[in-house]
């Protein structure tokens, strides 16, 4: 899967820059799609990514090194300021708030689910 990075427009947008990213759209898209422009939740998350034919886990894991992630999936960090969704593909973490790195973000907790693309 190939991710085209979105840096969030506002500070309460990290999650729907993440819906973006996996599905190739604009997080102003997502916000139409939500209803919402604000704090995202997991049910939103999970839904917006199953409506579309993602598969998402149901389990929430906690995780502390790059190694531990599946190929692809979605992070909730308790970061120094807040919660923040996040995003892993390939080796990559693709940040909303902080760009594209090798590495997670400074965060003290991280926990993931684990998405599969669409069978095509």
């Amino acid at each position: 899967m190939e991710i085209k990075y979105i840096h969030e427009p506002t500070d309460l947008q990290c999650g729907q820059a993440v819906l973006a990213m996996i599905l190739g759209t604009t997080a102003e898209h997502i916000c139409d799609i939500l209803g919402n422009d604000r704090e995202t939740t997991l049910a939103e998350m999970k839904r917006v990514l199953r409506d579309n034919g993602f598969t998402v886990s149901n389990e929430r894991v906690q995780v502390r090194v790059k190694a531990e992630l599946p190929p692809l999936c979605m992070l909730s960090l308790e970061t120094p300021r807040c919660w923040h969704w996040s995003l892993y593909c390939g080796g990559t973490f693709y940040d909303p708030e902080h760009g594209v790195m090798d590495d997670f973000p400074a965060s003290n907790r991280r926990y993931y689910w684990k998405i599969t693309c669409p069978e095509v």
